[in-house]
């Protein structure tokens, strides 16, 4: 099958893309490519994680569903505890309820997006 498109980023909002810049460059230990007021651009493992400036924007309300989520990143971790306990050093933090704790945690950015960490079924490198 021939493409239409090439996959080119993942696209976060936020009042503040240095702020949330930081917090996925330290969790994911991605580099920083690019970094204005307006947009910060982060690579690494042939992802690209941009954060673009939304002067109004309203995180969701997870779980609730009067702000929808809309997208959420699924995070690969060996350690369930060890990666929440780092995330919620690094700014994210842990709302209620987490529906499967054994098999994932449900965090929230700086910014408000909602994002997992998972164990996955096959082991990661």
């Amino acid at each position: 099958m021939t493409a239409t498109a090439k996959f080119g980023a993942i696209s976060l909002d936020s009042k503040d893309p240095r702020g949330l810049g930081l917090f996925y460059r330290q969790l994911l230990g991605l580099e920083l490519e690019y970094e204005s007021d307006e947009l910060v651009v982060l690579q690494g493992d042939g992802v690209t994680l941009t954060i673009e400036r939304v002067d109004d924007h309203i995180p969701p309300d997870w779980p609730g569903n009067r702000v929808p989520k809309q997208m959420h990143l699924d995070l690969f971790v060996t350690a369930l505890d060890t990666a929440e306990q780092a995330a919620i050093a690094l700014g994210a933090s842990k709302p209620d309820p987490q529906p499967e704790p054994d098999r994932w945690r449900v965090l929230l950015d700086p910014s408000g997006h909602p994002f997992c960490l998972t164990v996955p079924a096959i082991p990661i490198g």
